[in-house]
C-alpha cells in the first residue's frame, strides 16, 4: 500500500469509527493547517462589517468595532458618544472603540484596508485543502473534533455541544459552502489548550447562533451573522454585509 492509499484509508476509516452525527471522536482531521489564517489588518477589530451593526441592548463588546463603506448612521442600538477627534466613537456597550467609514481620517483608509483583508482572508480560507468532507453529513452534533480543514459543500447544523481538541499551536478551518447554525443553548468548547484565534469558520452563507449558544473562532462570513438572545462568543465577528446582535456578548480572543 502507497502512502497516498494509506492516508485516504485512515481518514475514510476515522469517519466510519466517529459515526455520521454524535457522540463520535473525530481523531484527526488529516494534516493541520501549519498557520493561522491571516487577517491582516481585519485583526485590529472584534466585530467587522461592511453594511451595519446592530444590537438589541445590552450588548457587551470587548475589543474594537468598525463598519466600512456603510457610514455610522448604520451603527445602531449602541447610544454611540463622538470622541472629541471625530475619529471614533464610543459605546458603554464596547470596551473598545467604533469606527465607521464616515469618521475624520486617518479612519476611513484603516477601515478600507481591513475590510480588504476580511475579503482576502475569507478567500484563503477557502482555498485550504481539506482533507475531511462532508463529516457528519452536515451535522457535527457532540463530536470532539481535532486539528484539520474540514468542508462541507452544504450548511452546517450544530443541535449539541461540540468540543475542539487540541494544544496551543494546534489550528482549525472548517469550510460551509451554505449556513452555519449553532442550536438554543449549545456551545462549542476548547480543550488542550487549543485557542480561540487559531479556529475559523469560513462560511459563504449566513452565520446564526441561537439563545444563550456559545461559539469560539474566528468568523468570516460572506453574508451575515446573527446572536440571538444571550448568544456569545470569544473570537471575532467578520461579515462582509451585518453583523445582528441581541444582548449578546462578543469577546476578542
Amino acid at each position: 500500500m502507497n502512502h497516498s492509499t494509506h492516508s485516504l484509508f485512515s481518514v475514510v476509516f476515522a469517519l466510519t469509527a466517529c459515526g455520521p452525527v454524535g457522540g463520535g471522536r473525530l481523531p484527526d482531521g488529516g494534516n493541520p493547517p501549519a498557520d493561522p489564517v491571516n487577517l491582516g489588518a481585519a485583526s485590529a477589530f472584534v466585530i467587522l462589517a461592511k453594511s451595519g451593526v446592530s444590537t438589541v441592548p445590552a450588548s457587551a463588546i470587548t475589543g474594537d468595532v468598525g463598519l466600512s463603506p456603510a457610514a455610522a448612521t448604520f451603527v445602531t442600538g449602541f447610544s454611540r458618544t463622538a470622541d472629541a477627534t471625530n475619529t471614533f466613537s464610543t459605546s458603554t456597550q464596547v470596551t473598545g472603540r467604533i469606527y465607521a467609514s464616515d469618521d475624520t481620517p486617518p479612519t476611513p483608509s484603516r477601515l478600507t484596508a481591513a475590510v480588504g483583508d476580511m475579503e482576502l482572508a475569507f478567500t484563503a480560507a477557502a482555498g485550504r485543502p481539506a482533507a475531511v468532507t462532508e463529516l457528519g453529513a452536515g451535522n457535527i452534533g457532540g463530536m470532539t473534533i481535532e486539528a484539520g480543514v474540514y468542508r462541507w459543500g452544504t450548511g452546517l447544523l450544530i443541535p449539541a455541544e461540540v468540543t475542539l481538541r487540541g494544544t496551543a499551536t494546534d489550528v482549525w478551518v472548517f469550510q460551509v459552502a451554505q449556513d452555519l447554525t449553532v442550536s438554543n443553548g449549545v456551545k462549542v468548547l476548547l480543550s488542550g489548550g487549543a485557542q480561540p484565534r487559531h479556529v475559523f469558520w469560513q462560511v459563504a452563507g449566513r452565520v446564526e447562533l441561537g439563545t444563550a449558544s456559545h461559539l469560539e473562532g474566528v468568523v468570516l462570513s460572506q453574508t451575515a451573522i446573527a446572536l440571538r438572545t444571550g448568544a456569545s462568543v470569544t473570537g471575532r465577528l467578520l461579515a462582509q454585509t451585518a453583523v445582528v446582535l441581541d444582548a449578546a456578548t462578543v469577546v476578542q480572543p
